[in-house]
Order: C-alpha cells, then structure tokens, then sequence
C-alpha cells in the first residue's frame, strides 16, 4: 500500500467516524426535544402516541374529576378541547379557569396522559405559550393578561 492510498483510508475513515458521531448527536437530540402544542395543534395534526410533548391552554370550567390519585381535567384555547389524565399530586395554583401546561403522551383513544403539570405561579402569569395559542385564535383579551 502506498503512502497516498493510507492517507486516502485514514481520510476517508475519519470521515466516516464524524459522520457516525454526528448521527448519534442529532438522535440524542431528537430524543430530549419536547415540543409544544395547543389543543387545536393537537387535533389538526394528528400528533402520533410514542412522541413526548407539552399541552398548554386553561382548565375548562367544571372538568375536574378526581378519583383518588388519578385526576381527569379538559385543557382548552377557547377553540378546541382536549381531555387529560393525570396521575399524582397537583400544584397549589392548579384549578379551573387557570393557565396550565401539562407533558406526557397522547394514549390510543385521544386523551393526553400527563406525567407532569405546572400551573401558573402568580396572578399576573400565564405561560407564554398559551398566551401565543389564544392570541392565534383570536380569543385572548387584555384583561386576561392582567389578572
């Protein structure tokens, strides 16, 4: 073998370990990504059930239920609702008419199973998220900002 033929190997793979250290990088990347998504996002693109991801929107009015450890709540954009299961214990600040996040799975039947929920931490926040998803959606109003 002559001296250009091994630089020509040792070029070539050093290439390809770049290239293989760089696919493993961009997996374990895609891996940690949690994306975001309004229940209107939700319905409209079919989001599959093995991708983690946050839902953001307000508690809806009277959908609370409460069996021993197991929570079921509606999360909606004023547009379009989508129902939560929740396992564990709650934040303080969660209750109805309030801005929550919540991340976790879509399941089979379309209800988002939430591993975890933050809810809003003062009277003047609500994530900006859900701000951005019920401006979108023509629904926000100042007011609510505010409060």
């Amino acid at each position: 073998m002559t001296r250009k033929q091994r630089r020509l190997y040792f070029v070539l793979l050093g290439m390809l370990a770049l290239g293989a250290a760089t696919a493993l990088v961009l997996t374990a990347i895609n891996d940690t990504l949690v994306y975001f998504y309004s229940p209107t996002d939700i319905k409209a693109k079919h989001v599959g059930t093995d991708r983690r991801l946050r839902v953001g929107g307000l508690v809806e009015q009277g959908s609370v239920v409460k069996q021993g450890e197991i929570v079921r709540f509606v999360v909606t954009d004023l547009t379009t609702t989508l129902p939560v299961t929740f396992k564990g214990v709650l934040p303080d600040l969660f209750r109805e008419g309030q801005g929550v996040v919540a991340e976790g799975k879509m399941d089979g039947a379309g209800t988002f199973q939430a591993s975890e929920v933050l809810a809003k931490h003062d009277e003047k926040y609500m994530p900006k998220e859900v701000t951005e998803a019920l401006k979108q959606s023509g629904r926000w109003q100042e007011e609510e900002g505010k409060k």
